[in-house]
């Protein structure tokens, strides 16, 4: 059999959509696209988002975290997961350490296999990060890793982790085709982020194989590219959706793993995150296109239920 005559068969793209075809799927609330602010590391970010996104009128759908569940204190945790909670965002931590943090002479010589969970060791320390997350009540966790999201999956099926854990596919764990981003979504994740320098019709390709929404950075840190693509966003939803609108920073240094000590230049960082966004929304709003996003709070995203607070 002819090989695009079989991806058809198997329910793939045959190639990549370059006649760009509008995305028909949605958001469980009937919305195309939500913002999303990343790099969010620890309660002092995650304040400076909130007050940068009131100010700048700015409507922050979900912020993500870099540094792992295992590099915040459990106050800080539970600070983060009441503050979001809130405000009625999602917040999702990452499932650290990976293999760049540890002994991995591989991951300091390919860049590519930095962000796997090194040895079964490694997978047990990012499951434990996710069950910690979900003890302090956040309900989103970041996966870099296939094993650990296909565990994640049977631990959610187990009861290890609650059934409404969403895992959220890192964009270190690249999807860069249609057939990929198939396994991921059978594998049990929530939201794929996909690699920063697909194009448009490879998105496309993509959104045509699965139903989970896709993360996608129209701007992107340095360590993943550097690209800066806010004039794409109109055609990114409109082919795209539902989708993540995902607003990195590029000229911004590598502050992973983040601590009080780098914590002036990660608010600095956040502030700046949100300011760009207000640069994306109001391209959007200029290119005529009008597109349907959520309000705060939407069905589907994974909003914190914070425990009680305990004495410490």
């Amino acid at each position: 059999m002819e090989i695009r005559a079989f991806l058809r068969s198997s329910g793939l793209p045959e190639r990549d959509l370059h006649d760009l075809p509008d995305s028909e799927k949605r958001f469980p609330d009937g919305a195309q696209y939500r913002i999303e602010i990343p790099s969010t590391e620890g309660p002092r970010c995650l304040e400076a988002v909130l007050e940068e996104a009131r100010r700048l009128d700015v409507r922050v759908h979900r912020v993500s975290q870099g540094s792992g569940v295992f590099m915040q204190t459990d106050a800080e945790l539970d600070a983060m997961a009441a503050t979001a909670a809130e405000a009625r965002v999602e917040m999702s931590l990452f499932a650290r350490p990976n293999a760049a943090w540890g002994l991995s002479a591989t991951a300091r010589a390919h860049a590519g296999f930095a962000a796997v969970a090194h040895g079964q060791d490694g997978v047990v320390a990012n499951l434990e990060d996710c069950v910690r997350a979900a003890e302090h009540g956040f309900r989103s966790v970041l996966i870099a890793d296939v094993g650990v999201l296909a565990v994640f999956g049977e631990a959610r099926v187990a009861g290890v982790l609650p059934a409404e854990m969403q895992a959220k596919v890192s964009v270190m764990l690249p999807a860069a085709n249609a057939a990929a981003a198939r396994v991921l979504e059978r594998l049990g994740a929530s939201t794929i982020n996909l690699p920063t320098d697909l194009t448009l019709a490879q998105i496309a390709a993509i959104r045509a194989a699965v139903d989970v929404p896709l993360d996608v950075y129209v701007e992107a840190p340095d360590n993943v590219g550097g690209f800066v693509r806010h004039h794409e966003i109109p055609e990114l939803i409109r082919v795209a959706a539902p989708v993540y609108v995902k607003f990195g920073l590029r000229n911004a240094p590598d502050v992973y793993p983040a601590g009080s000590h780098l914590e002036a230049t990660t608010v600095a960082l956040s502030r700046e995150r949100v300011r760009r966004a207000r640069l994306g929304l109001e391209l959007l709003a200029r290119s005529g296109y009008e597109p349907i996003t959520s309000e705060l709070g939407a069905d589907g995203l994974a909003l914190p239920v914070p425990a009680p607070r305990k004495e410490r």
